[in-house]
C-alpha cells in the first residue's frame, strides 16, 4: 500500500502535466476551446479512483495466489521472460473483462464512468471506477497462473500495463501506420469511445489490437464516419461518485418496478441498455438517437467559477499527495477516514461544477467534518510535525471554501433559477 502511494505521487503530476500540454496544444494550434469543467471532473475521477485503491476497498471471489499455488502446471523461471508472459496475460484478461463490462447490464456500471465524458482526451483517460468491491474476473488470468507466474510479478507489472493505456486517448495523434496491425493506438481507441451505430462495442482490446481482430471485435476508424463520444444514455453530471452507480441504481430501479418476475431477475445479466418492456413504458428515459446532432452537457460557468473549482481541485491534489506520501504514519483506522474524507471534498465541490444550489449543504457538511477531524486529533493527521504551518492553512481553507460556495449559490445558481423561472412564467402565461 505505501509502495503504491509513492509510485502514484510520482505519476500524477507527470499525468496532470500531459493532461495540460495537450489541451494547450489543442488550444493554441488548433484554436479548440478548453471545456475546463469536462476535464476537471476527468482529473477528479482519477482522484477517487487511485484513493479506492490505495484503501484497498474491494476483494477477490477466487485470488491469483490461490490459482498458482492449486492450478500451477509448470514453473517459469524468473527471467525477463516471466515479466513479458504477466504482461500478455494481463492483456488477455483485460480484453475479456473489458469486453464483458459493455455486453452485459450489471457489468457495465464499473465501465460506464470511462466512457462517460463526450470529449475525447488524455484527461477522459483518468475516468475510472470505484464501483467495484468484488472482483470476479481474476479467472482470465489463468493462463500466467498455469505457468506458475508469481503473484509478485503480476503486482508489478499490473500498474505498468494500466499507465500504458493513458497515451492512446487523445485525438491528435492519425493512422500510426504499421503499428496499427500490432498495437491499440488512438485511432483504434477513438472507434471505441464513440457511440455512432458503425463503432459501438468494437475495439476492447488495451494493448494489443490482436484480441480484437482474434475474436471478431475489431473496426478501423472509417474517415467518412468522424467518432461522436459519450454514452447513448447521458450521465448529465460532472460529479465522478454520481456517474459511478449511475447505471446501478437504474437497473435498482428498474427490477423494483417491473411486474415481471422474470425480468426482476434476468435485467442484471441481459446485454447492456436492456430494460423491462413495462418499465420503458411507465419511465422513459433521455438517450442519444442521433449522435450527430444531441446537446453536450455543459452547464454555465463563469471564469471566476472556473477559477474556484481550481482551487478546489489544486487543494485536493495537496491533500491526496499528502494522504499518499504518509500512509503508514496515518495508519489504519485513520487511512479510511481520511480516504472518506476526500471523497466528501470531491462529492462537494462536483455538485457545484453541476450548478446545484445543495452544493452548500454538502460543502458546508465537508468543512464541519473537517473541523471535528482536527479538533479530535489536534492536527491535520500528524502534519504538524513536518509543517507546523499546515494545520491553520486547511482551517482556513475550509472557512473560505465555506463563504465561496455560498456567493456562487446565492449570487449565480439561485439567481440564475429565478430568472429562469421568471421567464417560463411569462412564456407560459403568453
Amino acid at each position: 500500500m505505501e509502495t503504491y502511494g509513492k509510485i502514484l505521487n510520482i505519476a500524477m503530476p507527470i499525468f496532470l502535466g500531459l493532461v495540460l500540454l495537450e489541451k494547450l496544444y489543442g488550444w493554441f494550434t488548433k484554436k479548440e476551446s478548453f471545456k475546463t469543467m469536462d476535464m476537471l471532473s476527468s482529473m477528479t475521477s482519477g482522484y477517487t479512483n487511485i484513493i479506492k485503491d490505495v484503501l484497498g476497498l474491494s476483494i477477490s471471489l477466487l485470488t491469483y495466489e490461490y490459482m498458482v499455488k492449486h492450478w500451477a502446471i509448470y514453473k517459469v523461471e524468473s527471467t525477463i521472460w516471466v515479466y513479458i508472459i504477466a504482461f500478455i496475460a494481463l492483456d488477455f484478461s483485460g480484453y475479456w473483462v473489458h469486453r464483458l463490462s459493455h455486453q452485459i447490464n450489471f457489468f457495465w456500471n464499473k465501465h460506464a464512468i470511462h466512457h462517460s465524458s463526450e470529449e475525447f482526451n488524455l484527461a477522459c483517460a483518468l475516468r475510472q471506477s470505484i464501483s467495484t468491491f468484488v472482483n470476479l474476473f481474476t479467472v482470465f488470468l489463468l493462463p500466467a497462473a498455469l505457468l506458475g507466474v508469481d503473484g509478485k510479478v503480476i503486482a508489478i507489472v499490473a500498474p505498468l500495463h494500466l499507465f500504458a493505456q493513458f497515451w492512446y486517448h487523445t485525438v491528435y495523434i492519425g493512422n500510426m501506420g504499421f503499428l496499427e496491425k500490432i498495437i491499440v493506438t488512438p485511432a483504434h481507441h477513438r472507434v471505441h469511445h464513440a457511440i455512432n451505430p458503425e463503432y459501438l462495442d468494437k475495439n476492447h482490446s488495451q494493448i494489443f489490437i490482436i484480441w480484437d481482430k482474434l475474436f471478431g471485435t475489431f473496426q478501423e476508424e472509417l474517415p467518412n464516419v468522424p467518432p461522436v463520444y459519450g454514452i447513448t444514455r447521458p450521465v448529465s453530471t460532472w460529479n465522478p461518485i454520481k456517474i459511478n452507480f449511475q447505471h446501478l441504481w437504474l437497473l435498482m430501479q428498474d427490477a423494483y418496478r417491473t411486474d415481471s418476475w422474470r425480468d426482476k431477475f434476468r435485467i442484471w445479466f441481459m446485454p447492456t441498455g436492456w430494460r423491462p418492456a413495462d418499465v420503458i413504458e411507465k419511465y422513459p428515459i433521455a438517450k442519444i438517437e442521433d449522435p450527430y446532432n444531441f446537446e453536450k452537457y455543459a452547464p454555465k460557468s463563469s471564469l471566476l467559477m472556473q477559477t474556484w473549482i481550481w482551487v478546489q481541485f489544486l487543494f485536493t491534489f495537496a491533500l491526496v499527495s499528502y494522504f499518499f506520501a504518509n500512509l503508514a504514519t496515518i495508519g489504519s483506522p485513520n487511512i479510511f477516514i481520511y480516504g472518506g474524507f476526500l471523497f466528501l471534498i470531491v462529492f462537494s465541490y462536483t455538485e457545484l461544477m453541476d450548478r446545484n444550489p445543495y452544493a452548500l449543504l454538502y460543502e458546508t457538511i465537508k468543512n464541519i467534518v473537517g473541523f471535528l477531524i482536527i479538533y479530535q486529533m489536534g492536527d491535520w493527521f500528524g502534519i504538524n510535525a513536518k509543517l507546523p504551518w499546515a494545520t491553520v492553512a486547511i482551517a482556513s481553507y475550509f472557512i473560505v471554501s465555506n463563504l465561496v460556495t455560498a456567493y456562487f449559490v446565492w449570487f449565480d445558481i439561485r439567481k440564475d433559477s429565478t430568472i429562469k423561472e421568471v421567464v417560463f412564467s411569462e412564456i407560459a402565461q403568453s
